[in-house]
């Protein structure tokens, strides 16, 4: 699998590849993988996982290390999802998406509210991960929908599910509603860029210091954010 920078992202698709764009160097490299279970073309669901990439890869960059992003699309894995669940043997394509997820060095996961939950899909692939693989890894989840009225799935749903996998999601969820995207200009009012950026910031600082550690016993993450 190519890699790339953020300014031209890796799309992990069913399709035949992604695009391969610069080189690494600076003062080291992270891999950061964002997964987007947004269903349409364009997406506001691929758009916060964007954002969310261009976030943490800001404070990373001024730090001096570079970051390639590869981004998974459910949306063109579906096919290939649905057959893993009931055959047990993934594609090539799905099996690639799950390496990178697993492999990763930080982790973004957004998806769409579907009836006051994360969407089928979503849940889908991340049901075909090994319960160990995400333990201890840094994850940044966010979720996009109608109003704001369904922010509270990134608590009860999907920071539950990633709890259970033993990965270490950073304090600030980032919830995008449809009157999110169309700013007013008042810093009141508007909050989305502010949450995206202190989230982003939030898992720069943890794939940097490497504060979330997997423990060999029992795979229990240890914290720690600068105060």
């Amino acid at each position: 699998m190519s890699m790339s920078t953020f300014t031209n992202p890796d799309t992990i698709t069913g399709g035949a590849g992604g695009v391969s764009a610069g080189g690494t160097g600076g003062g080291g490299t992270f891999t950061l993988v964002a997964v987007s279970a947004g269903l349409s073309v364009p997406s506001s669901t691929r758009l916060l996982a964007d954002r969310l990439a261009e976030a943490v890869r800001g404070p990373l960059a001024e730090r001096g290390t570079e970051v390639e992003v590869k981004v998974v699309e459910l949306r063109e894995l579906a096919v290939p999802i649905a057959n893993h669940l009931v055959t047990g043997f993934p594609p090539p394509q799905l099996d690639e998406a799950i390496r990178a997820v697993t492999e990763a060095d930080g982790l973004i996961a957004v998806t769409p509210v579907f009836t006051a939950s994360y969407s089928g899909l979503f849940k889908s692939f991340f049901d075909l991960i090994d319960p160990d693989a995400l333990s201890g890894k840094p994850v940044l989840i966010g979720a996009t929908g109608g109003t704001a009225r369904h922010s509270l799935v990134l608590e009860h749903a999907l920071r539950p599910l990633f709890a259970y996998l033993r990965a270490v999601v950073v304090p600030t969820a980032v919830y995008a509603a449809s009157e999110d995207w169309g700013g007013s200009g008042d810093p009141l009012t508007d909050t989305l860029p502010v949450r995206i950026e202190r989230a982003g910031a939030q898992l720069a600082r943890l794939m940097e210091t490497g504060t979330a550690e997997r423990r060999a016993s029992d795979g229990v993450p240890v914290l720690s954010f600068p105060v």
